[in-house]
């Protein structure tokens, strides 16, 4: 990718180095180990870690306990830092200016680094789960060793590669901006398990097609993109499928319990919202997905 020069983004919050918040609710307010052990496996397999955290009962621990982030977004940061933030700024350049084309007013979310393990809205995020967004503060979870992981486990090496991560996790944050979110959310609570998959598939193909979408702006708009990039992309989407890791977790794969759709589902919608580059043609809800 072309970001040598590129502006980077002032909603960058470096927590790197500090300790997680360890209290919780009730009693000693500990989230206990079997807790966190099951968000590690639903995220795993694709499920939002968030839905076992949540229904432990986590909460956020008195402001007076939480170690104040430094924003780290200046020259001294880091490289994979300084990338991070330029790919975030160029995120926000694109949604802005489509935003701004739709007559709404983009409200760019903030992009939180950590190592290990954090506090967040939706629970204690661990670098386990991968990265992540939280609609409650509207912030985006990212542990940078999770790059190697997609380098080393995945097999999707490469600049876009990550670039592609955390245009998905914006992805989910326009979803949220535009109401998308809630309404899955809502429309959940209603349906069994495998139909409140199904839209969890849909919601995350979107997301993907909105990561798509940025790409196909950014490069038209500031040539961002280089020979091998595109098929960086593809390779995460690809390898991040939720059969793709179920057959490499435990050899099979259950499409009923799927929450991100299939390695060429996600593939395939990135290049969607790539190739078009409109929200319109992002629009997985109306479009079977198995």
């Amino acid at each position: 990718m072309r970001f040598d020069n590129g502006r980077e983004s002032s909603n960058i919050e470096d927590r790197r180095g500090q300790g997680a918040p360890r209290r919780g609710i009730g009693g000693r307010g500990r989230i206990g180990l079997g807790t966190i052990v099951l968000a590690l496996v639903a995220m795993y397999f694709g499920v939002d870690p968030s839905v076992v955290l949540n229904g432990a009962g986590v909460m956020n621990p008195p402001a007076s306990e939480v170690s104040r982030p430094r924003v780290s977004s200046g020259p001294g940061a880091d490289d994979a830092a300084r990338f991070v933030s330029m790919v975030l700024a160029d995120t926000e350049d694109t949604w802005r200016a489509m935003f701004d084309a739709g007559g709404r007013r983009y409200q760019e979310p903030r992009l939180v680094l950590f190592s290990g393990a954090t506090q967040s809205a939706c629970g204690l995020g661990q670098a386990a789960m991968g990265p992540f967004y939280c609609p409650a503060d509207s912030k985006i979870y990212l542990d940078l060793n999770f790059f190697n992981e997609l380098r080393d486990r995945f097999r999707a090496p490469g600049d876009f590669a990550q670039a592609y991560v955390i245009a998905h996790e914006v992805g989910h944050h326009v979803q949220n901006q535009l109401g998308v979110s809630a309404k899955v959310q809502a429309a959940r609570q209603r349906l069994s398990e495998r139909e409140g998959n199904l839209l969890s598939v849909k919601l995350e193909l979107q997301a993907d097609c909105l990561a798509g979408v940025w790409a196909h702006h950014a490069d038209r708009s500031r040539q961002v993109l280089e020979a091998g990039d595109v098929e960086e992309a593809l390779a995460a989407a690809a390898a991040t499928g939720d059969d793709h890791l179920q057959k490499q977790a435990r050899g099979y794969a259950v499409p009923d319990s799927f929450t991100h759709g299939t390695a060429a589902q996600r593939a395939q919608w990135f290049r969607n919202g790539l190739n078009a580059g409109t929200l319109s043609a992002c629009d997985t809800f109306r479009v079977a997905t198995r």
